[in-house]
């Protein structure tokens, strides 16, 4: 692999397995910088059925753009949008089939982004339901608030169990 810095030789320093990736941890040969790649199997075939029923060809780029997006101007690291992206992705291919509704992916981003970021799970959710008016994305936000107060007790539930 050639380095990204300089474009000399690398090799591998380090190499784990992250949910069906392969995290290598590699040292230029050249200029001695340390970078990450990530290997992962390409699906060709994994089609995405749309809304309309229109069907058109799962694309890594599309989905990890819009997560960008919804963490924009977020503090959240590119790292965490990439495992983001990793663990839905594992997802979809965990389902072992070759079509995917859209709405499968939107709820897995939806339900990743909710445990992250409050601002990113909003604006990830107003494209992702279309909000038609300010009372959606009001309503949508009260939901928020009410599953973040369960989790809440949740957490201290099991605080007393645990004691």
């Amino acid at each position: 692999m050639k380095c990204p810095y300089c474009q000399a030789d690398s090799h591998v320093v380090d190499t784990r397995e992250v949910a069906s990736t392969i995290r290598r941890r590699r040292e230029c040969d050249g200029c001695r910088q340390r970078f990450t790649t990530y290997e992962q199997l390409s699906s060709t075939n994994l089609q995405v059925v749309k809304r309309d029923r229109r069907r058109e060809g799962y694309s890594q780029d599309k989905l990890l753009t819009s997560i960008q997006i919804a963490c924009a101007k977020r503090p959240i690291s590119t790292d965490v949008v990439n495992d983001v992206l990793r663990t839905v992705e594992s997802e979809l291919y965990r389902q072992g089939r070759s079509e995917i509704d859209s709405q499968l992916i939107g709820d897995l981003v939806i339900a990743q982004l909710r445990l992250l970021d409050d601002v990113a799970y909003v604006r990830f959710a107003s494209v992702y339901r279309r909000f038609t008016d300010l009372d959606g994305l009001v309503d949508e936000i009260e939901r928020l608030r009410d599953q973040k107060q369960r989790d809440e007790e949740d957490k201290r539930q099991m605080r007393l169990i645990e004691v």
